[in-house]
């Protein structure tokens, strides 16, 4: 069981503590507005009500002693950025920082945030990509230039094998793994061929990634006859 402390009790930090608790850790919740505390003190370890920006209040709080600290303020730019950087000279080792923007993440990694996360821009993000191709299914960023997406099958990837793919020399890509189901095959073989009912778990640069769903959502445009289709061909000698 580890111990987080959430600042900020909006509904990013909310749904971090909530998820926490619901994984079996401890969580101390702070926010200085009192209903947000009400709403979260019957359902985390616990939250309280305090002058968030008050360093005295931190060292009696003994956030030192926690896991990982997690500062979600909203809009309030210079209080995100005070409480990191108290939280970095009050020695907690781990500080996870919520940035509204690109500039407000990079002052927090010059001032010590061990992570900067941009949750409105990733699920824009991810929004987008959906749009633009139904196919992809989980999309995880894992910094500002590369991310991990999951996508069904595409229709021209379909009953080939991986080494006729190449998807490292084509796309830029790297396969990680493919599902089935519940079933995950991990680095799976060159003679392996992709079939109608696999999701290919992918890595790579975001502009790589961008560029090969671009292209196939152009591809499957088309080929309006059969965009989605990734079946085998019936032979004609199967054929009554």
């Amino acid at each position: 069981m580890k111990q987080f402390v959430i600042f900020g009790l909006g509904s990013f930090g909310s749904a971090v503590a909530t998820t926490l608790v619901e994984l079996g850790h401890e969580v101390l919740g702070v926010d200085n507005d009192m209903e947000k505390v009400d709403l979260l003190k019957d359902v985390i370890t616990k939250a309280v009500k305090v002058d968030i920006t008050d360093e005295k209040v931190l060292k009696e709080l003994g956030v030192r002693n926690f896991d990982a600290a997690i500062v979600s303020l909203g809009t309030d730019l210079e209080a995100s950025i005070l409480i990191t950087i108290m939280l970095k000279e009050i020695g907690l080792k781990h500080v996870i920082t919520k940035a509204n923007s690109s500039l407000h993440g990079r002052v927090l990694e010059k001032i010590g945030a061990d992570r900067v996360v941009y949750p409105e821009r990733d699920e824009g993000v991810r929004i987008a990509r959906s749009l633009i191709m139904p196919n992809i299914k989980n999309h995880m960023e894992l910094s500002q230039q590369y991310s991990l997406i999951e996508i069904a099958a595409l229709p021209v990837f379909c009953e080939k094998n991986l080494g006729e793919l190449d998807l490292p020399g084509k796309y830029g890509v790297t396969l990680l793994a493919i599902r089935r189901g519940n079933q995950f095959t991990f680095s799976p073989t060159e003679r392996h061929t992709v079939n109608e009912n696999e999701n290919l778990i992918l890595v790579g640069e975001n502009k790589k990634i961008d560029q090969l769903i671009t292209k196939f959502k152009a591809s499957d445009a088309g080929k309006k006859k059969n965009p989605k289709s990734c079946k085998k061909k019936t032979s004609s000698k199967n054929k009554k």
